[in-house]
């Protein structure tokens, strides 16, 4: 194995060394209850906060492909201050590259240049990602969609507190509709209050692995959103 990736910047893992991939399907998929969520819908928007090695999203795009119809279509935003360039998502990455076959040489196929602002990218016919290289703080004022889940996964909030900040859960609001679900690694309370003044519910579930508990929840307020990013 390769071991977790780490952050220069906030001396952290992207993921779990013990599973990355089956952290990401615990906590993020079964976390907010794919692939069921997104049947019968046509257009489907899951909302990222922290891109990383882009393991998230590969996870996502192989489950949509598996169960999916071919009438349904999937939008990935993913936000990242900090990117990666190709060959340090490809490293990481490589345990997963069977797993990942068709859909890990395409992503390093179209991934952008490390230039700050938004980057659309069909990956295919039916699936859109779209990577914005800035502060999520900042970018997520210029997004304008209808968002169905989100996966909160900066790094841990007393590492990394601007990616949990009341901004963050205001514009998660604003783009959110009665029934939008997150999920997210942490349990921590400075992020659950958060959430829940955002007009989310929150709940703790059990974590991945040796983590205890993770938070999981959905929106009850009003959308405020138009259409678009």
């Amino acid at each position: 194995m390769f071991g977790a990736p780490r952050s220069k910047e906030f001396d952290d893992v992207y993921f779990s060394a013990e599973n990355g991939l089956e952290e990401t399907r615990h906590v993020f998929l079964r976390g907010n209850n794919l692939p069921a969520a997104w049947e019968g819908r046509s257009d489907f928007v899951i909302a990222e906060t922290g891109f990383g090695t882009g393991l998230n999203f590969l996870a996502v795009w192989k489950l949509f492909l598996e169960h999916s119809q071919p009438h349904q279509k999937l939008h990935f935003i993913s936000f990242e201050k900090y990117p990666l360039d190709a060959e340090e998502i490809a490293l990481p990455l490589q345990p997963w590259a069977k797993e990942f076959d068709t859909c890990l040489p395409r992503l390093l196929e179209v991934y952008p240049a490390l230039i700050p602002g938004f980057h659309h990218l069909d990956l295919d016919e039916r699936v859109r990602l779209t990577l914005i290289f800035d502060d999520v703080n900042v970018a997520l004022a210029r997004v304008d969609a209808q968002v169905d889940v989100w996966f909160l996964d900066g790094f841990k909030p007393s590492t990394n507190p601007d990616m949990w900040s009341e901004t963050v859960f205001k514009h998660m609001a604003r783009l959110s509709r009665p029934g939008t679900r997150f999920a997210t690694f942490t349990a921590a309370g400075a992020v659950r209050r958060g959430l829940q003044a955002a007009g989310f519910n929150v709940k703790k579930v059990p974590g991945f692995g040796s983590k205890r508990d993770m938070s999981v929840g959905v929106f009850v307020g009003e959308n405020m959103a138009g259409d678009g990013v």
